[in-house]
């Protein structure tokens, strides 16, 4: 088994050296879902906050943009491109985030930062209506580039 990256011989957490590691490519793409009721998915076209979906979106974005200032041991990036699309489902909205750059370290984080947040923006535009909304399924979807190589996760059985 691999050792975790983030702590050096003596048990204490730093910062990832990545300065001899090659720029190259990287994408990562993470989901979150908001599972919501009947009557939230009915009223989501007329909140009164403006378009849940649109909001969660653009909150997305720059908290992707954001995730060295929240995850300690993040490394500051200059993405090249981050995307939230966020589609109402049965039984709630299905969120997908996608972030890249190219860097000696990967996205993974800020795209799961995004998805998470867009979740979260969707708990905050909807929880007048049900305070009992959930959020689940917070997952890395797949990512390219770097030395790990690629990641695809497999479809979970239902």
């Amino acid at each position: 088994m691999n050792k975790l990256s983030h702590y050096d011989e003596t048990g204490q957490a730093h910062m990832v050296d990545v300065s001899a590691k090659p720029e190259t490519r990287r994408e990562a793409t993470a989901a979150a879902f908001v599972e919501l009721s009947d009557a939230v998915l009915e009223a989501l076209p007329a909140n009164p906050k403006g378009n849940p979906l649109e909001v969660a979106r653009f909150a997305g974005i720059q908290a992707a943009k954001q995730t060295a200032g929240l995850i300690p041991m993040c490394h500051p990036l200059a993405l090249s491109f981050v995307d939230v699309e966020a589609r109402i489902v049965d039984g709630g909205v299905e969120i997908e985030a996608t972030a890249a750059t190219t860097a000696g370290t990967g996205v993974e984080m800020e795209a799961m930062v995004a998805a998470s947040v867009a979740a979260l923006t969707v708990y905050d535009m909807t929880k007048a209506l049900d305070k009992g909304i959930r959020i689940r399924e917070i997952v890395l979807l797949r990512k390219s580039g770097g030395k790990s190589g690629d990641y695809l996760r497999q479809r979970e059985r239902p």
